[in-house]
């Protein structure tokens, strides 16, 4: 296998992933983007595609890059001093950067899960109705009654909460927050569901729980995932990229990088011997 110089990674993946998206269709793209804290370059031009309705993973060791390049997807280095981003990110086509963008409007359609879960101090049905009620989705009490009975279902959270549903949702364990959190960011219609490492909190029942609503919830949405676990890559995914520091190294069917990987630097941190 060859060996890859990390200061000029090159990226041969370009062929495949444009066949890919001719069939299943890009949903959202990146173009030579580039992430700056002050002067340091912690994104070093990434190029990638993701498809409609895949879930892909970013993988890699920490400081790596991966959850900066996460966050580059629905514009939530914005709010961190000194970020500075480069490059193009389109979602459907439409350039994400664009200054008439309305960026909240932007994070509804591409939500975000975090590490911790962060339900408000809010009983379980404000914390769905929140988005709705912003955004004007529900026009009635039955309509919004809907959307929250709606998100919870597709959270596989109904049946645990249906009763309590005006307790508040910090009250609820580690796992079912981390699933009202998704419920909350599904309640608003979003196309793009982003989750920053969503089960490192969480305990192996809860997590199996989330790796499971991941694979039901592929059907309707687009989900890219960071995980510092390959074992968790390697089981909800239908791509996973390798990031290294700030590159993109390789991105690829998640069998074929965990099986037979393009590039000696993720065959060096899959098979543990960096990272």
């Amino acid at each position: 296998m060859k060996m890859v110089d990390p200061d000029v990674m090159v990226r041969r993946d370009d062929d495949r992933q444009s066949q890919r998206a001719a069939s299943q269709g890009v949903k959202m793209s990146a173009r030579d983007v580039k992430v700056f804290y002050g002067d340091n370059e912690a994104i070093k031009g990434i190029d990638l595609d993701i498809m409609e309705n895949e879930v892909i993973a970013f993988i890699g060791p920490s400081g790596c890059g991966k959850s900066t390049f996460l966050r580059t997807l629905n514009r939530m280095n914005d709010t961190i001093e000194n970020c500075r981003i480069e490059g193009k990110v389109t979602l459907d086509g439409e350039d994400i950067y664009d200054p008439s963008l309305d960026v909240v409007l932007l994070r509804a359609k591409v939500g975000m899960v975090f590490q911790k879960p962060n339900p408000f101090p809010k009983s379980i049905y404000d914390n769905i109705a929140y988005g709705p009620r912003l955004h004007g989705l529900a026009k009635r009490k039955y309509d919004l009654d809907e959307i929250v009975e709606s998100s919870l279902r597709k959270a596989g959270l109904w049946e645990e909460v249906k009763d309590r549903l005006d307790r508040p949702g910090t009250g609820l364990s580690g796992g079912q927050q981390q699933r009202l959190c998704i419920a909350r960011a599904i309640a608003v219609s979003p196309e793009v569901i982003l989750m920053d490492e969503p089960c490192s909190a969480l305990d192996p029942i809860a997590t199996a729980k989330i790796e499971e609503l991941i694979d039901e919830l592929t059907e309707s949405y687009t989900i890219a995932i960071v995980t510092h676990s390959m074992q968790q890559a390697a089981r909800v995914s239908h791509r996973t990229a390798y990031f290294h520091l700030g590159e993109l190294v390789e991105v690829n069917d998640t069998e074929t990088v965990f099986t037979n990987p393009e590039h000696e630097l993720t065959e060096a941190y899959i098979t543990g011997r960096f990272g």
